[in-house]
């Protein structure tokens, strides 16, 4: 009989999961904690996110002696993404850290910051900071980010 999987400790994303703004790091697979330590958590006032996740593509590889055409892995993308954040009464809210055209990295500790757990760093850029207006809602800022180059997945978490 097949070994089975690990059972998993399921969780609720909400008081657990950390998000950063860290404006420099110098390897994103092996950030210090100073590099971290550096940066700004943001969760405690993200009210939405999307995105935050690559995908790989698949490319065909035909071969004229045989009907079936297998495929091969193919290009990683990331998907369009964007934190969404509450708006402040007097302006002084997210607008003044997240400038459009800001670059540096968000990085995603899902499970916490815990030593040994890991994390996902994404290269970034803001590219809008946009006004979420609706009638009945508080207000949002949503920005939005490119991510520049493959993000460091599954990253250990360096000791506090």
């Amino acid at each position: 009989m097949a070994t089975p999987i690990n059972s998993s400790i399921r969780y609720y994303r909400r008081g657990i999961t950390k998000v950063l703004w860290v404006p420099t790091i110098a390897s994103m697979s092996a950030p210090s904690r100073a590099e971290l330590n550096a940066g700004t958590a943001l969760e405690g006032e993200t009210g939405a996110m999307a995105g935050w996740q690559t995908t790989s593509g698949t490319v065909p590889t035909p071969a004229l002696g045989s009907r079936f055409t297998p495929v091969v892995g193919g290009e990683i993308t990331a998907a369009d993404s964007s934190l969404t954040f509450w708006a402040s009464k007097d302006g002084d809210d997210v607008r003044t850290l997240l400038t459009r055209e800001a670059t540096g990295f968000i990085v995603w500790m899902d499970e916490g910051d815990v030593e040994a757990q890991t994390m996902d760093v994404y290269p970034v850029t803001v590219t809008s900071q946009a006004k979420v207006r609706e009638l009945d809602s508080a207000s949002q800022i949503m920005c939005q980010f490119a991510i520049t180059s493959e993000p460091a997945e599954n990253v250990a978490i360096p000791a506090a």
